[in-house]
């Protein structure tokens, strides 16, 4: 019988209930896990593997390192050398924004899930949920960074939608032209730092276009799913745009994967 199946709880003693929730709670991170693209099923996994570890001290009194089988993150290999985004992006800002900013979250996050496991070892459990914050913050960095790195490409690769995300477009906006711009200015709106997403809305079988604050993740604020994002943060543009926002959002257009993009979309659209 499946333990994901609830009504199985009536059916077992009381002293082996804990020990069923532990296994579906296992068991239902396995069916979500694959719901997710590679790298934030990564992510969730990491994550499944604290509650775990918490459940574990909480539930069976187990030692937290005894179940946890830690998962290290590394900063993933860009599709393209650091000068390919030139003119548009310069190799400088490449190689500062990947190899410096883009590395910090990874090393973070790292850091950060160890003293959360530290912490679950020493019992200490409020200092391991107030650790979650830290990697929840540097996780969404590091995702979110890797999503956009895979969203761009060389000018002269960049391309145009395929026919049915531009018809998808011309539906649900007007014109692509209309797209750019209505994402350019909420994108260039964003107080502070933020990233802005061209998503499929799954629900409303249509397009969306939202913000989101810092490193917030968009599918789980918002139940959308990404396409492309604009990256606003100062380090992706500061070096070679100084402080004019608005000319390095209109100028990412440029360096668009619409083959990613629109892949993305079909794929959405599942």
């Amino acid at each position: 019988m499946s333990y994901t199946n609830f009504s199985y709880f009536a059916t077992i003693s009381a002293d082996n209930k804990f020990k069923a929730l532990y296994i579906c709670m296992s068991a239902l991170a396995h069916r979500l896990l694959r719901a997710y693209p590679p790298l934030i099923r990564f992510f969730y996994r990491s994550l499944m593997n604290l509650i775990i570890g918490i459940a574990d001290r909480l539930l069976l009194g187990k030692n937290y390192g005894s179940s946890l089988r830690r998962l290290k993150h590394t900063l993933p290999d860009l599709p393209y050398d650091y000068g390919a985004l030139e003119p548009v992006v310069s190799a400088e800002i490449m190689q500062v924004h990947h190899g410096k900013h883009h590395a910090a979250y990874v090393n973070a996050l790292n850091l950060a899930e160890e003293k959360v496991k530290e912490a679950l070892a020493k019992g200490n459990m409020q200092a391991a949920v107030a650790g979650t914050k830290l990697m929840n913050f540097n996780a969404g960095g590091h995702i979110n960074h890797s999503f956009f790195w895979e969203g761009l490409t060389a000018v002269k690769d960049s391309g145009e939608p395929n026919s049915e995300l531009m018809a998808a477009i011309k539906k649900d906006f007007g014109s692509l032209e209309a797209m750019k711009e209505r994402l350019s200015a909420k994108t260039i709106a964003i107080q502070g730092s933020g990233w802005g997403w061209l998503a499929y809305d799954k629900e409303m079988k249509r397009l969306q276009l939202a913000c989101c604050p810092n490193q917030d993740l968009l599918e789980p604020t918002t139940g959308l799913i990404p396409l492309f994002c604009i990256d606003v943060w100062e380090h992706a543009y500061y070096l070679q745009y100084k402080n004019i926002r608005p000319d390095f959002v209109k100028a990412v257009w440029k360096i668009a994967n619409w083959k990613i993009i629109s892949d993305r979309y079909i794929k959405a659209k599942r």
